[in-house]
């Protein structure tokens, strides 16, 4: 028995057939499963010989009707995906740079029966700062649905386990990129970002630009390797 006919038995037997009677007439579950592992086949990067790294955010856009009819099963379903995702990838040695995350959405330009799936791949990102840390900093990186904060020195992103903060991105380097914070500048603002490339392998880009060194702004975008974080500041009236 092949995965997606399993995908299917185990979907039936958790919502005793209703899901497949709303959607008789509509996008089938399995569509999206083989959907979702095609977008994993497609994107596929070689990183050695037995690893092959893959897209773990995935969004499925549905029209207004199809959305509707999934919004009783979507928390089910989504698991089965994410379970089917999973096995696909053991069968095809994938590895997945973070937890999968699959989300539904209406496009209003798609009709029933119709539906589109876009993944990319997140990295994983692991920090130190306590909640308290986040909440009083006046400063901080927006980086894959977390928020780093920045205090004066600064601090290390990279891959390594000596970086301040890890992306499990293997764009990056292990040391790739610091963040310097300091806490006066010469026009007399009391808060400055820059932003200082560690001899990375894949370099920095900070608005689009490669470069060794730049001063950040609010809203400021950095790219590393894969990942991008966006630097926020807290206070309206800092200048940073």
């Amino acid at each position: 028995m092949g995965g997606l006919q399993r995908f299917e038995q185990r979907l039936e037997q958790l919502v005793s057939g209703a899901f497949a009677r709303a959607f008789r007439s509509a996008v089938q579950p399995v569509e999206i499963a083989a959907a979702l592992q095609r977008e994993c086949d497609n994107n596929a990067q070689i990183l050695s010989r037995e690893r092959r790294l893959v897209p773990n955010a995935f969004h499925v856009e549905l029209s207004a009707s199809d959305l509707d009819r999934l919004s009783p099963y979507d928390s089910a379903l989504e698991t089965e995906l994410v379970r089917q995702l999973e096995d696909h990838a053991r069968q095809q040695g994938y590895s997945f740079p973070g937890p999968i995350t699959i989300g539904f959405e209406e496009a209003h330009d798609l009709t029933t029966g119709r539906f589109r799936v876009r993944g990319r791949a997140q990295a994983k990102v692991t920090g130190h700062a306590t909640h308290t840390q986040v909440r009083r900093a006046r400063a901080l990186l927006e980086v894959n649905g977390t928020q780093q904060p920045l205090h004066p020195p600064g601090l290390v992103v990279g891959r390594g386990t000596d970086a301040d903060v890890r992306i499990n991105d293997p764009g990056v380097s292990r040391r790739h990129v610091e963040f310097a914070v300091s806490g006066h500048a010469a026009d007399g603002s009391d808060l400055v970002v820059e932003a200082r490339d560690l001899g990375s392998t894949n370099g920095v880009l900070v608005d689009g630009h490669k470069t060794q060194r730049a001063r950040l702004h609010d809203g400021s975008v950095v790219r590393v390797g894969n990942t991008t974080m966006t630097l926020r500041v807290v206070e309206e009236d800092v200048v940073v």
